[in-house]
């Protein structure tokens, strides 16, 4: 684990307990499949020369190919669309000659390099049986264990086993194609037979052809800003994505299923905002939904810790094990604007679908968590409530009425009242209280030109009100995903982005800034700041060939998907007319469908 996320002495019990609980539960590879020469040994990247990748989005396959001792090597990959697992076609004379063979092995998680496999175990037993042309394997792992299957389906090939070495090798016998799938199962082998590779292929291509054909659709092609073609290759490759990396029973964590990064691979509940919100934009609720049901499900465990700190209803956590158990740091304790998340995500799923499903389906989750957001503020000697102390989306310390913070508990516990009022019930006084005293946004004046400008902040302890100008942007929180509420003035907010735009070190800002940037400078009527903000040349805001953010932070992905969808699409209370997020000016020319209008 990275300890330099841990407080404390490694050295001493308390230490050791809090390094456990920040570190685990952690994701650990199913298992590694890589090409190896004659004699059963490794092929190295130095090996190999002319190498190639490509990914087919419209059919899901990934084919690489390379030359290797003077021949060419073909290998095509692709996940299975119907059960855990992938098959693969490799084409080389290589085949025949039995110059390369395959090798499935697993890896003690402490041999290897990070990222590649993760993870800490004491028990690690492997069992494998051959069976004709089929490899079954089982794992234990301390109280884990999984099965697997390891199938050729064509070619001429010999399986090899080494389980005490946890390892096996698929080396060729003839001909120049080879092909197999590898799949794995929670308990017993698949014993499900497979067809050919073409027909599998086919299969995994109508899962993606689908996908494309359906949710939203946005053409930027007849722009005349010649940025429209990296937004668009941004938007196209953000879907493949978050389809890929974040549409499972959990939310992922920021580096998807690529790796585990120092966070032990677990998600974190105030992200999950950027990696599954997009999803109502984009007309794709389904691909969120198992994952947003963590809420119901860490539900009693989110009441037990509000109760813990003397809370009403539940409190959610930062970063998060499988079960919804938080590791004990002040991070995880101190920031807090993952509360209203929830509510949000109850909200855009009943506006996709109106009903009295949906609202009993959120109820209890809605109503906890407004429980808790009325009784964490701290109410002063005048009858004021006040949000302290609190660590702030900005996360540079701890303060108390940030301007983020402060909206969107006003926006929440509107809400909540407003699913209250559909299902039949009476306003509950207790929130109201609170949400009607609650103090007023926080606000700075700042020097520009010789004028002043006036722009919401947040009070840090010990410090007069004013910007840290730097981290995540967090004065422009409140009207960014945010709608409008009562007591944020639109000529100040627009004058906080403009502000902010100028003077913020953007050097400091992670990913999901920008889009976030780009959202308050359209809803506050700047949209040709709003594509600026987006496309920004700063090294974070980068999209690497593979269209990840930085190459590995998927949250700035969905932030791409989710500004750019409300910017076409618009947002409640948005001017009258086509793409209302992009300039009219001539420059934009924004086709799409099946988009949904933000909140």
């Amino acid at each position: 684990f990275d300890q330099g996320h841990i407080k404390g002495n490694m050295s001493t019990p308390t230490g050791a307990v809090r390094g456990w609980m920040f570190t685990n539960p952690h994701p650990v590879n199913l298992g590694r499949l890589r090409l190896v020469d004659a004699a059963g040994k490794v092929l190295t990247q130095k090996a190999i020369r002319n190498a190639k990748r490509t990914l087919d989005l419209w059919q899901g396959v990934h084919t690489a190919s390379f030359v290797y001792a003077d021949t060419a090597v073909t290998v095509e990959t692709l996940a299975l669309s119907d059960r855990d697992g992938i098959a693969v076609r490799i084409q080389s004379k290589l085949l025949r000659e039995g110059g390369i063979g395959v090798e499935l092995d697993f890896p003690h998680p402490r041999d290897a390099r990070r990222g590649e496999q993760v993870g800490s175990y004491q028990v690690h037993q492997t069992t494998m049986k051959v069976l004709e042309d089929k490899l079954t394997f089982e794992r234990q792992m301390d109280d884990d264990r999984y099965a697997g299957a390891w199938y050729v389906m064509e070619g001429q090939a010999r399986f090899e086993c080494h389980p005490d070495a946890h390892k096996a090798r698929l080396m060729p016998g003839g001909g120049d194609s080879l092909v197999f799938v590898c799949a794995f199962a929670p308990t017993e082998p698949d014993a499900t037979p497979y067809e050919g590779f073409d027909a599998i292929r086919e299969r995994t291509a109508g899962v993606w052809q689908t996908f494309w054909m359906s949710g939203g659709a946005i053409d930027l092609s007849g722009s005349k800003d010649a940025r429209w073609k990296e937004l668009e290759r941004r938007v196209v490759l953000s879907q493949y994505l978050m389809r890929a990396n974040n549409a499972g029973s959990l939310p992922p964590s920021e580096y998807g299923l690529m790796g585990t990064g120092h966070w032990s691979g677990q998600f974190h509940m105030e992200m999950v905002w950027w990696h599954m919100a997009h999803y109502g934009l984009w007309n794709r609720w389904p691909l969120a939904e198992k994952a947003l049901t963590i809420y119901q499900r860490f539900l009693p465990i989110a009441r037990k810790r509000a109760a813990q700190l003397d809370y009403k209803g539940a409190k959610w956590g930062k970063q998060n094990s499988p079960d919804g158990r938080m590791a004990p740091w002040a991070g995880n304790l101190g920031l807090n604007w993952q509360q209203p998340h929830p509510i949000f995500f109850a909200e855009q799923e009943y506006r996709l679908n109106p009903g009295k499903g949906i609202l009993e389906k959120w109820q209890e989750v809605v109503f906890a968590t407004a429980d808790f957001m009325a009784t964490f503020p701290v109410k002063d000697e005048n009858g004021i409530y006040h949000l302290e102390f609190v660590r702030t989306a900005n996360e540079n310390g701890i303060c108390h009425d940030s301007s983020f913070e402060l909206a969107y508990w006003r926006w929440g516990l509107d809400k909540a009242q407003e699913w209250r009022k559909r299902l039949g019930m009476a306003p509950e006084t207790s929130w109201q209280t609170v949400r009607d005293g609650l103090a007023p946004l926080t606000i700075t004046k700042e020097q520009e030109a010789g004028t002043d400008v006036y722009g919401w902040c947040a009070e840090w302890v010990g410090r007069v009100p004013k910007y840290l100008d730097r981290g995540h942007p967090d004065p422009i929180g409140g009207f960014a995903f945010v709608p409008f509420v009562e007591g944020v003035d639109s000529q100040i907010a627009a004058d906080t982005v403009r502000h902010i735009e100028k003077t913020w070190n953007w050097g400091t800002c992670w990913g999901w800034d920008y889009p976030w940037s780009a959202m308050a400078a359209a809803r506050t009527g700047q949209p040709d700041l709003a594509v600026d903000l987006l496309l920004s040349e700063a090294k974070k805001n980068s999209y690497s060939v593979r269209g990840i953010n930085g190459d590995w932070y998927f949250p700035g992905n969905g932030g791409v998907l989710y500004a750019v969808a409300m910017m076409a699409a618009g947002w409640d209370g948005c001017p009258e007319r086509d793409a209302p997020g992009f300039p009219d000016s001539g420059q934009w020319t924004v086709r799409w469908e099946g988009l949904r209008k933000a909140l």
